[in-house]
């Protein structure tokens, strides 16, 4: 087995960004967030932080990072030796940070029994649940879409039919594999075999799925030629994309510009198949460094308790239309009733978990160089799956 410096180093060029690290007063906490993809969502945590400071007389910062840029960053602050005390973040971060031994076990930080499913290893859990979901979806602007699209013949017609004078019928994130994973679900793929950790990439669905997202701009023309997350949320938010596949959390942010007139809907069935696509669902979860001091640690359970009270949880679901960790919360009424709420959680019924192994790491560095290859340099989806399997079976075979 390597050591664990070379599984920091395996998953990350080290870049010296440690802003941010834990606080040496036992008073504060530093707190690292992948929130900021909604405006709304990180301003709410900073007042959550803020109110927790004025009843307890106790500090809490907050960084915002995006998804990837954290991982990367907490890895390198750890080797630094200046990592952030606990992190508000996505679940397969935990596979990572778990193996190199940089999270604690928080068993007794939360009730089990109270929350949704979270992430375990060997019955221990090292992360705390914060809210369901997580999930991609489909969005429309009812001003250029009537009515949600059954099927993807449908989709394609209604996106054909509005494509043009700089609207487009589809935006989405081009760049990143997390968006691919939905169609290949569709067209009855999976990203590892029955044992959760050999990947399954070179497959005929997996052909089909590129094949697919290469035709929605080469053969219908109803996306960008290149469009990041940025680029697909500002043409959405300006009317100039009638469709967007988009997750829950931008719900908050396109409710307040759209209002009544956003559509929301599963993403559409596949006819080939007579399968729904299959977005991943994890939600966000609470994650604590490891080796912190135990007043830090108890402060840390102290906030965490307060975030995840029911209180703050119909709080986090009415202000940002977010899927609750609370079993209570989500099964009430405030979700039941919602009509937002309610397609989110339709779409979330045909989702799959996403896995927490740290497998799966290689599997999206395999999976995005090559999807981006198809995309935007034409190489043939054949060969994109291979190149996929190889490469992912290296880089596991690496982690041994």
């Amino acid at each position: 087995m390597k050591s664990k410096i070379l599984v920091f180093f395996l998953f990350v060029c080290i870049l010296p960004v440690f802003a941010g690290g834990a606080s040496e007063d036992q008073n504060s906490i530093v707190l690292w967030t992948n929130e900021g993809e909604s405006e709304q969502a990180l301003d709410w945590l900073n007042t959550l932080a803020a109110r927790f400071e004025e009843q307890t007389g106790f500090a809490l910062e907050i960084v915002s990072k995006d998804t990837e840029a954290l991982r990367e960053d907490y890895i390198s602050a750890s080797i630094a030796g200046a990592p952030p005390d606990f992190l508000w973040t996505v679940n397969d971060h935990a596979g990572p940070f778990k193996t190199a031994g940089l999270l604690d076990v928080v068993n007794d930080m939360y009730d089990a029994d109270v929350f949704v499913d979270t992430v375990t290893f060997n019955g221990d859990a090292y992360a705390v649940p914060i809210s369901a979901g997580n999930h991609l979806m489909l969005l429309y602007n009812k001003n250029l879409i009537s009515s949600a699209p059954n099927d993807v013949n449908e989709f394609i017609d209604a996106a054909e039919s509005i494509t043009g004078d700089g609207v487009y019928g589809l935006v989405y994130n081009q760049i990143e594999p997390f968006w691919l994973v939905p169609w290949l679900g569709g067209f009855g793929g999976q990203v590892f075999a029955e044992d959760g950790v050999t990947p399954t990439l070179n497959t005929s669905a997996m052909v089909d799925t590129l094949a697919f997202l290469s035709d929605l701009k080469t053969v219908y023309g109803i996306v960008p030629e290149e469009s990041d997350y940025g680029t697909a949320d500002t043409l959405f938010k300006e009317g100039k994309a009638g469709f967007i596949v988009n997750g829950d959390w931008s719900l908050s942010d396109y409710v307040s510009v759209f209002g009544d007139d956003l559509g929301i809907a599963p993403l559409p069935m596949i006819n080939k198949t007579g399968e729904y696509p299959a977005p991943y669902t994890s939600g966000k979860y609470f994650m604590v460094t490891a080796g912190l001091a135990e007043e830090k640690r108890e402060l840390i359970k102290e906030f965490i308790a307060y975030a995840l009270s029911a209180e703050v949880q119909e709080e986090m679901v009415s202000a940002f239309k977010r899927l609750p960790a609370r079993k209570s919360v989500l099964d009430s009424p405030l979700v039941a009733d919602d009509p937002i709420l309610a397609s989110s959680g339709k779409q979330m019924s045909y989702g799959t978990p996403m896995p927490s192994v740290i497998e799966m790491r290689a599997v999206w560095d395999a999976i995005k160089p090559e999807m981006n290859a198809v995309l935007f340099s034409g190489k043939s989806p054949n060969d994109a799956a291979r190149a996929m399997q190889e490469t992912a079976e290296a880089g596991i075979q690496n982690l041994q």
